[in-house]
Protein backbone atom coordinates (compact mmCIF):
# COMPACT_ATOMS: atom_id res chain seq x y z
CA UNK A 1 0.00 0.00 0.00
CA UNK A 2 1.06 3.53 -0.98
CA UNK A 3 1.13 6.27 1.52
CA UNK A 4 0.67 9.78 0.37
CA UNK A 5 -0.65 11.24 3.47
CA UNK A 6 1.06 14.17 5.54
CA UNK A 7 1.99 13.10 9.22
CA UNK A 8 -1.50 15.14 10.36
CA UNK A 9 -3.59 14.19 7.72
CA UNK A 10 -5.66 17.48 6.26
CA UNK A 11 -2.89 19.62 7.62
CA UNK A 12 -3.02 23.20 5.78
CA UNK A 13 0.18 24.07 4.05
CA UNK A 14 1.90 25.81 1.55
CA UNK A 15 3.58 23.93 -1.63
CA UNK A 16 5.75 25.31 -4.25
CA UNK A 17 3.97 25.88 -7.62
CA UNK A 18 6.50 23.35 -8.91
CA UNK A 19 4.75 20.65 -7.07
CA UNK A 20 1.86 21.17 -8.76
CA UNK A 21 3.73 21.01 -12.18
CA UNK A 22 5.53 17.68 -10.91
CA UNK A 23 2.43 16.18 -10.81
CA UNK A 24 0.95 17.05 -14.11
CA UNK A 25 -1.32 20.81 -13.52
CA UNK A 26 -0.29 24.25 -14.56
CA UNK A 27 -1.01 27.11 -12.91
CA UNK A 28 -4.31 27.03 -15.10
CA UNK A 29 -5.16 23.50 -13.94
CA UNK A 30 -5.04 24.80 -10.57
CA UNK A 31 -7.48 28.15 -11.31
CA UNK A 32 -9.86 25.67 -13.05
CA UNK A 33 -9.48 23.22 -10.35
CA UNK A 34 -10.51 25.99 -7.80
CA UNK A 35 -13.39 27.62 -9.46
CA UNK A 36 -15.27 24.02 -9.86
CA UNK A 37 -14.47 23.21 -6.32
CA UNK A 38 -15.96 26.51 -5.15
CA UNK A 39 -18.71 26.48 -7.66
CA UNK A 40 -19.92 23.23 -6.39
CA UNK A 41 -19.81 24.43 -2.53
CA UNK A 42 -21.98 27.64 -3.60
CA UNK A 43 -24.52 25.33 -5.57
CA UNK A 44 -24.84 23.29 -2.68
CA UNK A 45 -25.77 25.62 -0.47
CA UNK A 46 -27.94 27.02 -2.56
CA UNK A 47 -29.72 23.76 -3.70
CA UNK A 48 -30.14 22.89 -0.03
CA UNK A 49 -32.02 26.58 0.32
CA UNK A 50 -34.38 25.75 -2.06
CA UNK A 51 -35.03 22.27 -0.56
CA UNK A 52 -35.70 24.17 2.82
CA UNK A 53 -38.25 26.41 0.74
CA UNK A 54 -39.59 23.34 -0.41
CA UNK A 55 -38.69 24.05 -4.24
CA UNK A 56 -36.84 20.33 -4.33
CA UNK A 57 -36.43 17.59 -2.58
CA UNK A 58 -33.05 16.27 -1.97
CA UNK A 59 -29.72 17.01 -2.16
CA UNK A 60 -26.27 15.09 -1.34
CA UNK A 61 -24.25 17.94 -0.71
CA UNK A 62 -20.04 17.64 -0.49
CA UNK A 63 -18.73 20.43 1.46
CA UNK A 64 -14.99 19.53 2.66
CA UNK A 65 -14.69 17.12 0.30
CA UNK A 66 -14.72 18.86 -3.13
CA UNK A 67 -10.69 18.25 -3.53
CA UNK A 68 -11.57 14.61 -3.65
CA UNK A 69 -14.54 15.19 -6.07
CA UNK A 70 -12.61 17.41 -8.46
CA UNK A 71 -8.85 16.05 -8.31
CA UNK A 72 -9.96 13.19 -9.30
CA UNK A 73 -12.29 13.98 -12.07
CA UNK A 74 -9.33 16.11 -13.42
CA UNK A 75 -7.37 13.37 -14.72
CA UNK A 76 -10.19 11.45 -16.57
CA UNK A 77 -10.36 11.97 -20.75
CA UNK A 78 -13.80 13.05 -22.28
CA UNK A 79 -14.34 9.69 -23.33
CA UNK A 80 -13.89 7.91 -19.92
CA UNK A 81 -16.78 7.25 -17.79
CA UNK A 82 -17.83 8.23 -14.46
CA UNK A 83 -19.94 6.17 -11.77
CA UNK A 84 -21.18 8.16 -9.03
CA UNK A 85 -21.83 7.49 -5.46
CA UNK A 86 -23.30 11.00 -4.18
CA UNK A 87 -21.31 13.65 -3.61
CA UNK A 88 -19.92 13.59 -7.63
CA UNK A 89 -21.67 17.15 -8.49
CA UNK A 90 -18.70 19.18 -8.90
CA UNK A 91 -17.03 16.08 -11.15
CA UNK A 92 -20.49 15.77 -13.73
CA UNK A 93 -19.59 19.90 -14.12
CA UNK A 94 -16.44 19.61 -14.54
CA UNK A 95 -16.51 16.64 -17.17
CA UNK A 96 -18.77 19.48 -19.12
CA UNK A 97 -22.63 18.91 -17.95
CA UNK A 98 -24.00 22.01 -18.35
CA UNK A 99 -25.32 23.88 -15.14
CA UNK A 100 -28.85 24.49 -16.31
CA UNK A 101 -29.18 20.20 -16.88
CA UNK A 102 -28.07 19.80 -13.68
CA UNK A 103 -30.38 21.93 -12.23
CA UNK A 104 -33.65 20.65 -14.19
CA UNK A 105 -32.61 17.21 -13.18
CA UNK A 106 -32.28 18.60 -9.60
CA UNK A 107 -36.11 19.86 -9.76
CA UNK A 108 -37.50 16.68 -12.14
CA UNK A 109 -39.79 19.22 -14.91
CA UNK A 110 -40.00 19.21 -18.83
CA UNK A 111 -36.74 20.40 -18.99
CA UNK A 112 -35.14 17.48 -17.38
CA UNK A 113 -33.23 14.87 -19.68
CA UNK A 114 -34.44 12.02 -17.33
CA UNK A 115 -37.77 13.42 -17.68
CA UNK A 116 -38.11 12.88 -13.89
CA UNK A 117 -37.84 9.88 -13.56
CA UNK A 118 -34.43 9.44 -11.58
CA UNK A 119 -34.35 11.22 -7.34
CA UNK A 120 -33.39 14.16 -7.23
CA UNK A 121 -30.02 14.59 -7.16
CA UNK A 122 -29.08 11.42 -8.95
CA UNK A 123 -27.95 13.15 -12.19
CA UNK A 124 -26.72 11.54 -15.33
CA UNK A 125 -25.42 12.72 -18.58
CA UNK A 126 -24.57 10.84 -21.95
CA UNK A 127 -21.77 13.53 -22.55
CA UNK A 128 -19.62 13.64 -20.25
CA UNK A 129 -20.30 10.15 -19.62
CA UNK A 130 -21.11 10.19 -16.36
CA UNK A 131 -23.91 7.41 -15.01
CA UNK A 132 -26.66 8.16 -12.93
CA UNK A 133 -25.81 7.18 -9.28
CA UNK A 134 -28.36 4.83 -7.26
CA UNK A 135 -29.64 5.46 -3.42
CA UNK A 136 -28.67 1.78 -3.11
CA UNK A 137 -25.02 2.12 -1.17
CA UNK A 138 -22.23 -0.10 -3.74
CA UNK A 139 -24.40 -0.81 -6.25
CA UNK A 140 -22.46 0.98 -9.01
CA UNK A 141 -19.20 -0.55 -8.09
CA UNK A 142 -19.54 -3.82 -9.74
CA UNK A 143 -21.03 -2.56 -13.04
CA UNK A 144 -17.75 -0.17 -12.94
CA UNK A 145 -15.76 -3.38 -13.04
CA UNK A 146 -17.88 -4.83 -15.51
CA UNK A 147 -17.65 -1.79 -17.59
CA UNK A 148 -14.02 -2.03 -16.86
CA UNK A 149 -13.44 -5.25 -18.00
CA UNK A 150 -15.69 -4.51 -20.76
CA UNK A 151 -13.30 -1.53 -22.11
CA UNK A 152 -10.11 -4.10 -21.93
CA UNK A 153 -12.39 -7.10 -23.79
CA UNK A 154 -13.20 -4.48 -26.71
CA UNK A 155 -9.27 -2.79 -26.89
CA UNK A 156 -11.20 0.58 -25.59
CA UNK A 157 -8.42 2.75 -23.61
CA UNK A 158 -11.14 4.76 -21.80
CA UNK A 159 -10.91 4.23 -18.14
CA UNK A 160 -13.75 3.95 -15.43
CA UNK A 161 -13.26 6.19 -12.27
CA UNK A 162 -15.93 4.71 -9.53
CA UNK A 163 -16.29 6.75 -6.74
CA UNK A 164 -17.56 5.40 -3.62
CA UNK A 165 -17.72 6.24 0.57
CA UNK A 166 -16.28 4.51 3.29
CA UNK A 167 -19.93 3.28 4.28
CA UNK A 168 -19.78 1.07 0.95
CA UNK A 169 -17.08 -1.05 2.02
CA UNK A 170 -19.26 -2.43 3.94
CA UNK A 171 -21.49 -3.91 1.02
CA UNK A 172 -20.81 -6.93 -0.16
CA UNK A 173 -20.62 -5.33 -3.68
CA UNK A 174 -17.60 -3.81 -2.80
CA UNK A 175 -15.88 -6.91 -1.97
CA UNK A 176 -17.65 -8.58 -5.37
CA UNK A 177 -16.51 -5.73 -7.61
CA UNK A 178 -12.58 -5.51 -6.38
CA UNK A 179 -12.55 -9.52 -6.62
CA UNK A 180 -13.71 -9.27 -10.64
CA UNK A 181 -11.42 -6.27 -11.37
CA UNK A 182 -8.95 -7.45 -10.40
CA UNK A 183 -8.86 -11.31 -11.45
CA UNK A 184 -9.88 -9.29 -15.46
CA UNK A 185 -7.79 -6.57 -14.53
CA UNK A 186 -10.63 -4.27 -15.64
CA UNK A 187 -9.24 -0.69 -16.64
CA UNK A 188 -11.12 0.88 -13.21
CA UNK A 189 -9.89 3.33 -10.45
CA UNK A 190 -11.99 3.27 -7.33
CA UNK A 191 -12.06 6.44 -5.55
CA UNK A 192 -13.04 5.96 -1.99
CA UNK A 193 -14.04 9.16 -0.27
CA UNK A 194 -13.46 8.29 3.11
CA UNK A 195 -15.32 11.10 5.09
CA UNK A 196 -15.71 9.32 8.30
CA UNK A 197 -19.34 8.99 8.93
CA UNK A 198 -21.77 6.34 6.89
CA UNK A 199 -24.44 8.75 8.01
CA UNK A 200 -24.50 7.88 11.51
CA UNK A 201 -21.68 5.34 11.72
CA UNK A 202 -18.09 6.39 11.92
CA UNK A 203 -15.47 4.75 10.04
CA UNK A 204 -13.65 3.02 13.39
CA UNK A 205 -16.88 1.07 13.43
CA UNK A 206 -16.97 -0.27 10.04
CA UNK A 207 -13.48 -1.80 9.75
CA UNK A 208 -10.30 -3.10 11.94
CA UNK A 209 -7.82 -3.16 9.26
CA UNK A 210 -5.26 -0.42 8.95
CA UNK A 211 -6.94 1.41 6.30
CA UNK A 212 -9.19 0.99 3.59
CA UNK A 213 -6.74 1.57 0.97
CA UNK A 214 -5.05 -1.67 2.73
CA UNK A 215 -7.70 -3.73 1.75
CA UNK A 216 -6.83 -3.85 -1.99
CA UNK A 217 -3.61 -5.86 -1.18
CA UNK A 218 -5.97 -9.03 -0.33
CA UNK A 219 -7.07 -9.17 -4.00
CA UNK A 220 -3.98 -8.33 -5.69
CA UNK A 221 -4.78 -4.72 -6.48
CA UNK A 222 -2.55 -1.52 -5.60
CA UNK A 223 -3.90 0.47 -2.82
CA UNK A 224 -3.09 4.15 -2.47
CA UNK A 225 -3.93 6.33 0.37
CA UNK A 226 -4.16 9.61 -0.34
CA UNK A 227 -4.61 13.16 1.80
CA UNK A 228 -8.31 13.57 0.63
CA UNK A 229 -8.23 17.41 1.19
CA UNK A 230 -5.17 18.11 -1.11
CA UNK A 231 -6.52 18.85 -4.43
CA UNK A 232 -3.11 18.07 -5.96
CA UNK A 233 -2.48 15.11 -3.80
CA UNK A 234 -5.51 13.48 -5.52
CA UNK A 235 -5.02 14.26 -8.83
CA UNK A 236 -1.75 13.04 -8.83
CA UNK A 237 -2.49 9.66 -7.42
CA UNK A 238 -5.71 9.66 -9.49
CA UNK A 239 -3.83 9.99 -12.62
CA UNK A 240 -1.48 7.44 -12.25
CA UNK A 241 -3.97 5.16 -11.64
CA UNK A 242 -5.41 5.99 -14.77
CA UNK A 243 -2.53 5.94 -16.60
CA UNK A 244 -1.75 2.74 -15.26
CA UNK A 245 -5.14 1.06 -16.31
CA UNK A 246 -5.36 2.52 -19.41
CA UNK A 247 -1.70 0.73 -20.92
CA UNK A 248 -3.17 -2.93 -19.33
CA UNK A 249 -1.82 -2.41 -15.71
CA UNK A 250 -5.39 -3.09 -13.97
CA UNK A 251 -7.61 -1.60 -11.30
CA UNK A 252 -5.98 0.92 -8.44
CA UNK A 253 -8.16 1.50 -5.38
CA UNK A 254 -7.56 4.76 -3.62
CA UNK A 255 -8.48 5.70 -0.23
CA UNK A 256 -8.68 9.58 -0.08
CA UNK A 257 -9.19 10.79 3.62
CA UNK A 258 -11.14 14.02 4.08
CA UNK A 259 -14.03 14.63 6.25
CA UNK A 260 -17.76 15.18 5.78
CA UNK A 261 -18.43 18.73 7.35
CA UNK A 262 -22.16 19.01 6.84
CA UNK A 263 -25.23 16.60 7.20
CA UNK A 264 -24.91 13.35 5.24
CA UNK A 265 -28.01 14.82 3.00
CA UNK A 266 -30.35 17.53 3.62
CA UNK A 267 -32.65 14.96 5.38
CA UNK A 268 -29.94 14.75 7.87
CA UNK A 269 -29.10 15.90 11.15
CA UNK A 270 -25.64 14.71 11.76
CA UNK A 271 -25.56 16.71 15.38
CA UNK A 272 -27.73 13.70 16.74
CA UNK A 273 -24.92 11.05 16.45
CA UNK A 274 -21.76 13.20 16.53
CA UNK A 275 -19.71 15.98 18.44
CA UNK A 276 -19.64 19.20 16.98
CA UNK A 277 -16.27 20.00 18.03
CA UNK A 278 -15.10 17.07 15.44
CA UNK A 279 -16.60 19.30 12.40
CA UNK A 280 -15.28 22.64 14.22
CA UNK A 281 -11.63 21.16 13.99
CA UNK A 282 -12.05 19.79 10.14
CA UNK A 283 -13.51 23.03 9.22
CA UNK A 284 -9.98 24.38 9.81
CA UNK A 285 -8.76 21.91 7.33
CA UNK A 286 -11.01 22.97 4.39
CA UNK A 287 -9.76 22.13 1.30
CA UNK A 288 -10.68 25.41 -0.67
CA UNK A 289 -9.23 27.57 1.96
CA UNK A 290 -6.48 25.14 1.63
CA UNK A 291 -5.92 25.52 -1.91
CA UNK A 292 -6.58 29.24 -2.24
CA UNK A 293 -3.63 29.83 0.62
CA UNK A 294 -1.47 28.11 -2.35
CA UNK A 295 -2.94 29.95 -5.09
CA UNK A 296 -2.54 33.50 -3.58
CA UNK A 297 1.16 31.77 -1.88
CA UNK A 298 2.48 31.86 -5.59
CA UNK A 299 0.78 34.44 -7.20
CA UNK A 300 -2.05 33.34 -9.30
CA UNK A 301 -4.41 34.94 -6.93
CA UNK A 302 -5.72 37.13 -4.44
CA UNK A 303 -8.87 38.89 -2.51
CA UNK A 304 -10.17 40.68 -5.42
CA UNK A 305 -10.03 38.04 -8.23
CA UNK A 306 -12.07 35.74 -5.29
CA UNK A 307 -14.45 38.61 -5.07
CA UNK A 308 -15.14 38.62 -8.88
CA UNK A 309 -14.78 34.46 -9.42
CA UNK A 310 -17.72 34.63 -6.31
CA UNK A 311 -19.88 37.10 -7.95
CA UNK A 312 -19.70 34.95 -11.46
CA UNK A 313 -20.48 31.99 -9.93
CA UNK A 314 -23.53 33.12 -7.90
CA UNK A 315 -24.71 34.93 -11.39
CA UNK A 316 -24.30 31.56 -12.92
CA UNK A 317 -26.18 29.37 -10.49
CA UNK A 318 -29.03 32.32 -10.54
CA UNK A 319 -29.38 32.30 -14.18
CA UNK A 320 -29.64 28.27 -14.56
CA UNK A 321 -32.39 28.33 -12.01
CA UNK A 322 -34.22 30.87 -13.69
CA UNK A 323 -33.97 29.25 -17.27
CA UNK A 324 -35.26 25.73 -16.09
CA UNK A 325 -37.58 26.28 -12.74
CA UNK A 326 -40.36 27.78 -14.83
CA UNK A 327 -40.31 24.81 -16.63
CA UNK A 328 -43.44 22.80 -16.67
CA UNK A 329 -44.24 18.93 -15.16
CA UNK A 330 -42.59 16.59 -18.00
CA UNK A 331 -44.87 15.70 -20.93
CA UNK A 332 -47.17 12.87 -19.84
CA UNK A 333 -46.45 11.30 -23.52
CA UNK A 334 -42.88 10.62 -21.15
CA UNK A 335 -44.22 7.79 -19.51
CA UNK A 336 -43.88 5.62 -22.34
CA UNK A 337 -40.71 7.14 -23.89
CA UNK A 338 -37.19 5.77 -23.46
CA UNK A 339 -38.19 2.44 -22.67
CA UNK A 340 -37.72 0.92 -26.19
CA UNK A 341 -35.77 1.84 -28.89
CA UNK A 342 -39.02 1.92 -31.12
CA UNK A 343 -41.80 1.88 -28.71
CA UNK A 344 -44.00 -1.36 -29.41
CA UNK A 345 -47.82 -1.55 -30.36
CA UNK A 346 -49.15 -1.99 -27.06
CA UNK A 347 -47.73 1.14 -25.92
CA UNK A 348 -48.51 2.96 -28.54
CA UNK A 349 -51.91 2.09 -27.94
CA UNK A 350 -51.72 2.94 -24.10
CA UNK A 351 -50.21 6.19 -25.01
CA UNK A 352 -53.16 6.66 -27.42
CA UNK A 353 -55.79 5.95 -24.80
CA UNK A 354 -54.10 8.06 -21.84
CA UNK A 355 -53.95 10.79 -24.53
CA UNK A 356 -57.54 11.21 -25.46
CA UNK A 357 -58.91 10.30 -21.97
CA UNK A 358 -56.72 13.78 -20.72
CA UNK A 359 -58.03 15.43 -23.56
CA UNK A 360 -62.21 14.59 -22.49
CA UNK A 361 -61.26 15.45 -19.32
CA UNK A 362 -59.57 18.47 -20.66
CA UNK A 363 -56.30 18.33 -19.08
Amino acid sequence: MHRLLPENPGEAFLTPLDVANSVGLSGDDLLTAYRAMSLIRKLDRRMLNLQHQGRTTFNGAAPGEEAAVVGAAMALRPRDWVFPALRQGGAALLLGMPLADFMAQCLGNAEDSAHGRQKPGHFSSIEPRFVSSSSCVGSQLPQAAGAGIAARLRGDDSVVLAYLGDGATSEPDFHVALEFAATFRAQTVFLCQNNQWAISLPSARQTAAESIASKAEVYGLPGVLVDGNDVLAVYGATRRAVEGARSGGGATLIEAVTYRIGPHTSSDDPERYRDRGEEVEWSSKDPLVRLRSFLTGTGLWNEEKDEVQDAEISSEIEAALAAVESAPPPAVETLFSDVYAEMPLHLRIQRHELLQHLTAQGS
